[in-house]
């Protein structure tokens, strides 16, 4: 399956790998938001709904920072699009230094989100807490209060990128 997957078949994909109702409610309010966001801008938006959708994946094995290497791995060997791969791989936080992965058990690699279309799926996935909208500063103060400075200067750099491209604070999108 080297083409970009339908809605549905998502739907089925997260079902098939194992996937909790509620992973399954989040991934569907990451993608409302993502859609919003790519409507706004020149993405490819059948891109964005499927890797908004299939970003958690992973969430059927772990619930931890490993989901995203994880997902990565269902979805290569589900045959998936190297761009909806990717978008899984490079969605947490607002990416990841290779020394950051590495500090966190991580194959030590970049997971900084590089097109458009992951940087849309990663920030929606920001901006949403279980599968309600919450404001970029409440993520930001979170990474702060951790101690993650260069986490919390990545999410305001991509909300303020993803905001001026669109036109719009995306805190009201």
């Amino acid at each position: 399956m080297k083409t970009i997957p339908s809605p549905d078949e998502c739907l089925k994909l997260l079902k098939q790998a194992g996937c909790k109702k509620e992973v399954i409610s989040h991934c569907t309010a990451v993608r409302d938001v993502a859609l919003r966001i790519a409507k706004k801008t020149n993405a490819n938006i059948k891109l964005v709904e499927a890797g908004a959708l299939l970003h958690d994946i992973g969430r059927s094995k772990t619930h931890g920072i490993k989901h995203a290497v994880r997902g990565a791995k269902i979805a290569k060997k589900l045959g998936l699009p190297n761009e909806i791969i990717n978008i899984i791989e490079r969605h947490v936080g607002a990416g990841l230094s290779a020394k950051e992965a590495k500090k966190l058990g991580l194959p030590e690699k970049n997971y900084i989100p590089e097109t458009l279309e992951e940087k849309i799926v990663c920030h929606a996935d920001n901006l949403v807490d279980n599968n309600g909208i919450k404001p970029i500063e409440y993520e930001v103060e979170r990474a702060l209060n951790d101690g993650n400075d260069e986490y919390a200067k990545r999410l305001v750099i991509l909300h303020k990128e993803l905001s001026d491209l669109c036109g719009i604070d995306l805190n009201k999108i």
